[in-house]
């Protein structure tokens, strides 16, 4: 059974408009820059491989790798093969990296190297001619952001951005966009003055994540959800992004940007848009961002904000039966650094749905559990006809969409417990992925690898998008900045600091424990 075969029985990348079919990306390449780094290594290779394995690359697939090494051709497929084999979702078949690796190319060079670029030009002429890639070419920046001016700068000297008639060029960039308003700002006009916005695609691997999808199909597939999901029945929001590790060995990138801007600009504020936008026209880009783009626009966040933030830094504790060592003993952090690793902040959204139920965003490391969820959390009933010792354990209806790691939606309510006694207890209905679906779920990677090679650019941010979502963080990292706020020390394995706690209490809420 030849792999396309194999992928229209069972991979769930599915053509828009025959689901019995694949959709397989046309002629192309990609051209990955920092091939070394480990998001290459452990990520988009393997999502290569997959890819190919589903049958969803055309036959004469090519990837280009470029990076500061004196490889040769031989060494790259080496590189590859070693991350496939330890990386990769899908069975290793010969047959398939055979046909896969006859299109490895690697040109060496430095970002800045003008030469080496062109012999990427000669290299990708070569593989259109050799390889039926019909001029178009994917460039995939994977590289740390101050080299996105530079990369860009020589793709448009060297010829390589501009398409030949029929064909085209894109462009991919990964997170962080900027490391504030002025150079997001910066940063879009640099690269869309070489690439035009629809082939500018920043990659936010968290929105392609099935169950991120799945909200709007949650929402707007089911007539049982809309009639409440408003500020008429929702009390409010709670959007968590929970990590049980440390910073590992990204000190030098982490301990210069913090869980605000790692993880609250892009990631939390993305999924808040998806949870509180109106039902598009379609699910076309332009109909989804629109929608996405009046969340982002219409969100405030309180005039206070020394009460509606929360920023913390994990200390030494316990996570699980090991015993870990605090931030400021990670190796390659500033004693005195004052960078957070948890971070929390309440913002309105000033619509007619919403107005008045606020939503309460968290992130941070080292903390009771590795877990990222939506919890819509409603109002409690008007009226009980029961005694308080009846309900005195329930709580608040629920629905929680789960993103990571056991993918699905649980729903709490009351119900009644067995016996002869009137009593009243939270229970939950669970839905879950992997019990529900005999498919796999794509990883994150091999949906926007496939989109960006297809050209479908839904599930990647605009522009406008990052501007917004710096226009609602800046301030707040403003106000930590003027007023010396420390982060307030949590032991690693709880779920931080006790001001987090605080800006829950002073609202007569509190944070989940997932």
């Amino acid at each position: 059974m030849s792999p396309t075969d194999v992928s229209a029985q069972h991979n769930p990348l599915r053509h828009p408009d025959d689901k019995r079919l694949p959709r397989i990306a046309g002629p192309c390449s990609m051209v990955m820059f920092g091939v070394t780094g480990d998001l290459a290594r452990k990520k988009l290779m393997p999502a290569i491989y997959d890819l190919a394995n589903r049958g969803l690359l055309p036959a004469g697939f090519s990837l280009v790798g470029f990076a500061r090494r004196d490889w040769k051709q031989q060494d790259f497929g080496k590189v590859v093969h070693d991350s496939v084999r330890a990386h990769a979702r899908t069975p290793f078949r010969e047959d398939v990296w055979r046909s896969l690796a006859e299109g490895f190319r690697f040109v060496p060079g430095n970002f800045d190297d003008a030469d080496a670029y062109r012999v990427l030009a000669d290299t990708v002429r070569e593989l259109d001619s050799e390889r039926g890639t019909g001029g178009n070419h994917a460039f995939y920046l994977s590289i740390p952001p101050d080299y996105f001016a530079t990369v860009c700068e020589q793709l448009r000297a060297s010829g390589l951005s501009d398409p030949i008639p029929g064909s085209w060029r894109r462009v991919v960039i990964e997170k962080p966009f900027g490391h504030d308003l002025a150079s997001a700002q910066e940063l879009n006009e640099i690269v869309e003055g070489v690439f035009p916005p629809d082939s500018v695609f920043r990659i936010d691997h968290y929105l392609g994540k099935e169950t991120v999808q799945n909200i709007l199909a949650l929402r707007f597939a089911n007539q049982m959800f809309e009639p409440i999901w408003n500020s008429n029945y929702v009390d409010h929001v709670q959007i968590t992004m929970a990590e049980d590790i440390g910073i590992g060995g990204r000190a030098g990138y982490y301990d210069t940007v913090g869980a605000a801007k790692d993880v609250i600009q892009n990631h939390l504020l993305q999924l808040l848009a998806l949870t509180a936008m109106e039902e598009p026209i379609d699910f076309t880009a332009p109909s989804v961002r629109i929608e996405k783009l009046k969340v982002l626009a219409s969100a405030r966040l309180p005039e206070d904000l020394g009460s509606a933030t929360s920023r913390g830094q994990y200390a030494a504790g316990w996570q699980g039966s090991e015993l870990t060592q605090g931030y400021l003993e990670e190796a390659g952090v500033a004693p005195d650094s004052l960078t957070e690793t948890y971070a929390a902040l309440k913002v309105e959204v000033d619509t007619r749905r919403w107005a008045g139920v606020p939503f309460y965003l968290r992130a941070g490391k080292r903390l009771g559990k590795r877990v990222t969820e939506i919890a819509v959390v409603f109002k409690r009933a008007p009226h009980l006809p029961f005694s308080s010792t009846a309900t005195e354990e329930l709580g608040q209806n629920a629905i929680v969409i789960r993103i990571q790691p056991d993918e699905g939606i649980t729903m709490r309510f009351g119900s009644k417990v067995p016996g002869t006694q009137m009593e009243v207890r939270d229970v939950t209905m669970d839905f879950g992925y992997g019990a529900s679906f005999t498919e796999s779920s794509p990883e994150a990677y091999e949906r926007l690898i496939l989109d960006v090679l297809l050209g479908d650019p839904p599930l990647f941010p605009r522009h406008e998008e990052v501007e917004l979502s710096w226009r609602i963080l800046d301030p707040v990292i403003d106000y930590w900045a003027r007023n010396a706020v420390k982060p307030g020390a949590y032991p690693a394995g709880t779920w931080g600091p006790e001001s987090a706690d605080e800006l829950m209490r002073r609202d007569g809420r509190e944070w989940r424990l997932p």
